[in-house]
């Protein structure tokens, strides 16, 4: 177990007791309340426990001024992605090309478009699989683009937090298949699927997302021909255009690093989907269901979601050579007719963290 029993027993106790207080027939017999309190001990956050949290193993604590008395999962669903802190280097002075000026990229190549009052920005996705992590700042809003391959979450979040800007690195940790990012400035481990602080100083914190969709790079030139895209001028030697994870995407396999809920079996582990929350609910419209070009429509919080779907966009994780990639497409989401943060994930990575998830066909 990943923290000691009897401070949440004790806890435990006392709630399911007081429970028992409206009469003789509320009160648990002895086995059931037993379950009961190791289920708590299993499954409750152990943010603000203190000592009642055993220590992170000297694996992950290694290297990092990070504050590892507070976390909001268990260590064990931590694990070591291969690379060290930082071994994939996060771009932190992007230079851009103009999209005119662009030569290396295919017409079908997948690219990130941003766009901050009224400014757009491309990050094509050639150069984020080798990154992972691009830390910029578009119209006075300082912004982390970001790419896992893994679980194929392209998600821009707003790095502003309570007055501060933070700057991000990767850990080379993984927690459900999912890239564990770092801000440099407290060292706190963020989630990039939720865009949530699990470990350090800024735990249960999270961040701002900003709208972000991915489209084909012809469509990205045709549409926003003057505007800048992230150069392979990066300062490291890295082979941009090829994909260094061939086949991953086949759609009955699972992830190389497992992920919690692997036995949901609502979609298969690598379908494409569209994710999207809105409030305290969210949704994931499969791209297969959204292949006959039909755009699905429905409420979510109160609030009125159109998903809509366009090919013509190359998988980046298919075949050797991105641009050879098969034809995925791309999706665009509207709430109450605003566009609005979405991303296109594989299953395996909402089933892991959002098992909550409606499925929209």
């Amino acid at each position: 177990m990943w923290r000691s029993a009897f401070p949440l027993a004790a806890l435990a106790v006392a709630a399911l007791l007081a429970a028992g207080c409206g009469g003789d027939d509320a009160v648990l017999p002895d086995e059931e309340l037993a379950d009961k309190i190791e289920e708590i001990n299993r499954t409750a956050p152990s943010v603000g426990l203190g000592e009642a949290s055993p220590p992170a193993p000297e694996s992950l604590r290694s290297g990092w001024k990070t504050d590892f008395s507070k976390h909001s999962v268990p260590f064990g669903e931590i694990r070591s992605g291969g690379p060290p802190k930082d071994g994939i280097p996060a771009i932190d002075e992007p230079s851009f090309e103009t999209a005119l000026d662009v030569d290396w990229l295919a017409d079908r190549e997948p690219v990130i478009a941003v766009t901050v009052e009224g400014v757009t920005r491309g990050y094509p996705i050639q150069v984020l699989m080798w990154h992972e992590i691009v830390n910029d700042e578009l119209q006075g809003r300082p912004l982390a683009v970001t790419f896992c391959p893994l679980c194929n979450t392209a998600i821009v979040f707003d790095r502003r937090l309570d007055g501060d800007v933070l700057d991000f690195g990767t850990t080379g940790n993984l927690r459900n298949s999912d890239l564990v990012m770092y801000d440099r400035q407290s060292e706190s481990w963020w989630q990039q699927f939720s865009g949530e602080a699990i470990v350090g100083e800024h735990t249960g914190e999270r961040l701002d997302q900003v709208a972000a969709r991915i489209v084909a790079w012809q469509d990205f030139r045709t549409t926003h021909p003057e505007s800048e895209v992230l150069s392979r001028g990066t300062g490291f030697a890295r082979d941009y255009g090829r994909n260094p994870y061939t086949g991953y995407d086949d759609v009955d396999t699972p992830p190389f690093f497992g992920a919690d809920n692997a036995d949901d079996d609502r979609l298969p582990p690598k379908a494409r989907v569209v994710y999207v929350e809105v409030g305290e609910q969210a949704i994931a419209v499969p791209f297969e269901a959204l292949a006959d070009g039909e755009p699905r429509t429905t409420d979510v919080d109160g609030r009125r979601v159109v998903v809509r779907w366009q090919g013509g966009v190359a998988s980046a994780l298919d075949a050797d050579e991105i641009a050879a990639g098969r034809d995925v497409g791309t999706a665009t989401v509207t709430v109450d007719g605003e566009p609005a943060p979405f991303h296109e994930p594989f299953w395996f990575a909402v089933a892991a963290f959002r098992p909550d998830t409606r499925i929209v066909r």
